[in-house]
């Protein structure tokens, strides 16, 4: 039980910059470094991570990066934060902006929204959910002076959090309230990792400003792999919700889309459930934004069932693994105990099996397992990681790059038939593990020899675990490729072959197995001009952020069609 105490403790606790590269010390230059120029210089600064708990080791390693004399420094602060853990030694890799004694720095405080209210004739935006696409969608509307009307099958957080509790109690799962549905989306009690790649996809300063103003960490604006944590997530999300409420915006909760009707090429009328009331209710459109999230099966099925074009699309499923959180410190920073200076170690694995991808995703270090399924009949688990990343486990997905002919064979065709593909595998997991929310389990050393588990270590995934023999569960083209793949990441890491060492599976929400195709330059389906796909669902997403920028990205295309 203190396990489960301690998890739902967790979960309840809740611009543009334009930036100069900065001045690197070149190869060989470790003696001789050019002084940097200019009363205000930005620099990257290297030093050993330990340095970073004492005021004046940063000062002296700054002019050491700048080449200049003591006296001539002023003020300076940091821009970015790293860490290089590739040598025995960690070293702390900082962007640093400093100005010269009796010079100022430029201002650079986080910039403030301000969310006005909207006119009473503002024109309405329907937004089907509200992830983290959703929510940035509708703010961005009421920038664009457009009311967003947010339509989520989901519970607000507070209330979305007992529906929680009953799968990992009751074995459970509300199909419209449970870890991917509901307020904020899968992300907000699934981690809040705020890395992401799609530098080109929008301004991510102004994004990760925008989740300052409503109350995360400033940190997130300097760390290289930002992160919120679950327990902070929840307040945050209330937080922007009502700025968009205060500022006219309408969110109805409880509520699924259940259909539209469409005319001359656009969205004419929608059709919602309350679930509460079980009313249906219809409403007229004039712009509507699908931000329904990777899990939202009714929606693909409803698209197809259109005869709207659809894609299948690339995605990766395998399993979760998990390791004392010590053990990953050891392999990562060669020490037998983590100094008080170096976060919880993360890892990034990558390799060819198989004549495929394998590739280690969504890794939570200080982190819990969690059960999101979310229907019954099926298994499903993802990470997260509380903001101070103290749990003692470490886990990770350990997934297999799968590609539209991998589940034509076996008889999964058209543009669902990864969709279906995926189902079984989470069915076929559901069965194996006893037809709960217990999950199948092995033994890392016991899946590379092919043998079922006779016991299990202790597992962060609360509605617990059940030792099979995962290459009798998984399709043979995941568990061949998972084993090839683990025994290479072994050879590179030996101590990551541990008898603690354990695989949950399976995790197969990675993103989603379904594209809904929008023309590149007016964002809209080509066959319906004021239907907008966005975010996972959608296809465009990889995560909160980048969910987060295409939400912004819609909402100015569907002003600029108006």
């Amino acid at each position: 039980m203190p396990l489960l105490r301690d998890y739902l403790r967790l979960m309840s606790n809740p611009k543009k910059h334009r930036r100069a590269k900065p001045f690197r010390r070149q190869k060989g230059q470790q003696d001789s470094v050019r002084a940097a120029v200019g009363p205000v210089a930005v620099v990257e600064v290297r030093m050993p991570a330990k340095w970073t708990e004492d005021d004046e080791k940063i000062r002296e390693a700054l002019l050491s990066a700048l080449a200049w004399p003591s006296e001539r420094l002023g003020e300076f602060r940091v821009q970015r934060k790293n860490l290089d853990a590739r040598q025995r030694e960690v070293k702390a890799v900082w962007t640093m902006e400093a100005a010269e004694r009796g010079a100022k720095l430029p201002i650079d405080t986080p910039a403030t929204v301000s969310f006005d209210p909207l006119p009473e004739d503002a024109k309405r935006v329907h937004i089907i959910g509200a992830g983290p696409a959703g929510i940035f969608a509708a703010l961005q509307c009421i920038l664009n002076g457009s009311r967003p009307v947010i339509i989520e099958r989901g519970q607000p957080v507070r209330q979305r959090r007992r529906d929680l509790v009953q799968i990992f109690r009751e074995h459970t799962v509300n199909p419209d309230s449970n870890y991917c549905f509901g307020e904020g989306g899968a992300g907000t009690y699934s981690d809040g990792k705020l890395y992401t790649r799609s530098h080109k996809r929008g301004d991510i300063r102004a994004a990760l400003e925008l989740l300052v103003q409503h109350g995360a960490d400033e940190d997130i604006l300097v760390e290289a792999h930002p992160h919120i944590g679950t327990n902070k997530l929840p307040g945050i999300i209330e937080s922007m919700r009502e700025t968009i409420l205060e500022a006219g915006g309408i969110i109805r909760f409880g509520c699924r889309l259940l259909d539209f009707e469409s005319s001359d090429g656009s969205v004419r009328e929608l059709t919602w459930l309350d679930l509460d009331t079980q009313i249906k209710c219809r409403e007229s459109c004039g712009h509507l934004i699908l931000a329904t999230g990777h899990s939202a099966r009714d929606i693909f099925h409803l698209l197809h069932e259109k005869g709207l074009q659809l894609e299948a699309k690339p995605f990766a499923m395998g399993v979760r693994i998990e390791h004392p959180q010590s053990l990953i410190d050891e392999i990562q920073y060669r020490s037998k105990e983590r100094e008080s200076w170096l976060p919880p170690a993360s890892y990034r694995l990558v390799c060819q099996a198989s004549g495929r991808g394998v590739h280690s995703f969504c890794m939570c270090p200080g982190g819990i397992i969690a059960p999101c399924a979310t229907e019954d009949g099926e298994v499903v688990t993802n990470g997260w990681s509380p903001s101070k990343r103290n749990n003692p486990f470490a886990n990770s997905g350990m997934v297999v790059q799968l590609m539209q002919e991998d589940w034509e064979q076996h008889g999964h065709t058209g543009p669902l038939g990864g969709l279906l593909f995926q189902s079984t595998v989470e069915k076929a997991c559901w069965k194996a593990a006893g037809e709960t929310q217990r999950a199948p389990a092995q033994r890392l050393v016991d899946f590379l020899k092919g043998i079922q588990s006779k016991d299990l270590p202790e597992t962060s995934y609360v509605p617990g675990v059940v030792s099979v023999n995962l290459h009798e569960v998984l399709p043979p083209l995941i568990s061949k490729a998972l084993r090839e793949g683990l025994q290479t990441f072994v050879e590179r890491m030996p101590l990551f072959m541990s008898e603690q060492a354990v695989l949950v599976a399976p995790e197969s929400r990675t993103s989603s197995p379904v594209r809904i195709p929008r023309d590149a330059e007016s964002l809209s389906h080509p066959e319906l001009r004021n239907l907008y796909p966005c975010g996972e669902g959608g296809g465009y997403a990889g995560g909160i952020l980048s969910a987060a920028l295409d939400g912004i990205r819609v909402a100015d295309a569907a002003e600029k069609s108006t």
